[in-house]
């Protein structure tokens, strides 16, 4: 991969397949280089310095391999890490590389979920604590009234595989009572975790039909594609010749096992090791 320079994308887990999955459908021309930490995940519970830590040390190995432009594929280190990343160490050490996460590319579109100005967050313990959606969605839309759910159980749910089965049900139900709970004048629930929309069939059972769900990925996808028309210098250090690449921290085997359900088609990973970096 020397001669190639891919648009890099990360996430702690699988859910960054997700986003992938939607930016390769409307950018195919582009080369991809997948990072999933698996070996550390789940990053919600963690603590801000342990997310950055992890965070930056896979944005750097992804740098390593001819990546210009990383996307933060993942809401914990989008909310915990990204703005550091982006004001402190990107200038001094990595000025001509960008990094970009999914907390914008939604935020900046929430006025136009809700007709009553109520909007439901579904997310991450480490997201909701973090406080990032409700004060992106503030300084965009000031009239929007955010309320968020945490969901410690859901990404453990498709992490194992059990998110369409008969158990799940009662989780989905439980947090999304809780949620609706804050506010029954609630009109939009955004899925601010790359693993929820696997959980789309489950979330759709118990929210009642005037409820519109999104999922980030074709906001991120979107967004992506106008940033590169907006930025032609980055999009010049993006290499097109339509391939894609997956690493992983853990088994490689494993990672291709999984990857199936949330990118959609098989793929092939390599292991790497993250302590030299």
């Amino acid at each position: 991969m020397d001669h190639l320079q891919p648009i890099g994308i990360f996430d702690s887990g699988y859910g960054g397949l997700t986003v992938m999955r939607e930016i390769v459908q409307l950018l195919p021309e582009y080369d991809y280089l997948y990072l999933g930490d698996n070996a550390r995940t789940p990053y919600g519970n963690r603590s801000f310095e342990t997310v950055f830590h992890y965070t930056w040390q896979c944005v750097q190995y992804l740098f390593s391999c001819n990546c210009h432009l990383v996307i933060l594929a993942c809401n914990t280190a989008s909310a915990k890490a990204l703005r550091t990343i982006q004001q402190r160490y990107l200038p001094v050490s990595f000025p001509e590389r960008r990094v970009l996460g999914v907390i914008r590319p939604t935020t900046e579109k929430a006025r136009e979920f809700t007709l009553t100005g109520a909007l439901g967050i579904l997310a991450t313990q480490g997201t909701v604590q973090s406080g990032s959606y409700v004060m992106e969605i503030k300084k965009f839309f000031p009239d929007v009234r955010v309320y968020q759910q945490a969901c410690p159980m859901w990404v453990p749910l498709v992490e194992n595989n059990e998110h369409l089965g008969p158990g799940a049900d009662y989780f989905v139900e439980k947090y999304i009572q809780q949620l609706f709970q804050q506010a029954a004048d609630i009109d939009a629930l955004l899925l601010a975790c790359t693993h929820y929309p696997l959980l789309l069939p489950k979330i759709s059972k118990y929210v009642p039909p005037h409820v519109r769900l999104i999922s980030q990925g074709p906001l991120v996808a979107t967004s992506l594609k106008d940033y590169l028309r907006r930025h032609p210098e980055i999009d010049q250090c993006c290499s097109k010749t339509g391939r894609r690449d997956f690493l992983t921290t853990d088994s490689a085997e494993w990672f291709a096992r999984q990857a199936t359900v949330f990118y959609g088609e098989k793929v092939e990973a390599r292991q790497i090791k993250l302590d030299a970096v």
